[in-house]
């Protein structure tokens, strides 16, 4: 994991994202965060399981058919698997530790 500060790189609205190896951080405040860490690292751990490339093409196609059912790019973003995930599990600091192999599909829902 290699943490970046840029206030340029993360989309309106957003905290910080993942890009393997990357966690790129809006604020270098937000650079000791161990939830927001946490959760970013989860993304890490899914994009790497994925083989990256087909995680960010999931991520992309899950995020159009959300915002095609929710009409809300808000919920459709929180609804995306990755999200569910990372979102539910942030603030448990050992969750990597015990995070069965693809543990993602976990929350899908239809």
């Amino acid at each position: 994991m290699i943490v970046i500060t840029s206030k340029y790189l993360i989309p309106q609205g957003y905290t910080a994202m993942a890009l393997y190896p990357f966690i790129i951080v809006r604020d270098a405040r937000l650079a000791n965060s161990a939830t927001l860490l946490n959760h970013e690292c989860i993304h890490l751990r899914q994009q790497a399981e994925m083989l990256i490339l087909p995680f960010y093409i999931w991520y992309i196609s899950e995020y159009f058919i959300r915002l095609i059912r929710y009409h809300d790019r808000k919920r459709a973003y929180r609804n995306i698997c990755f999200e569910r995930e990372a979102y539910a599990n942030e603030s448990n600091l050992n969750y990597l530790g015990q995070r069965p192999f693809w543990g993602f599909l976990k929350y899908i829902k239809t």
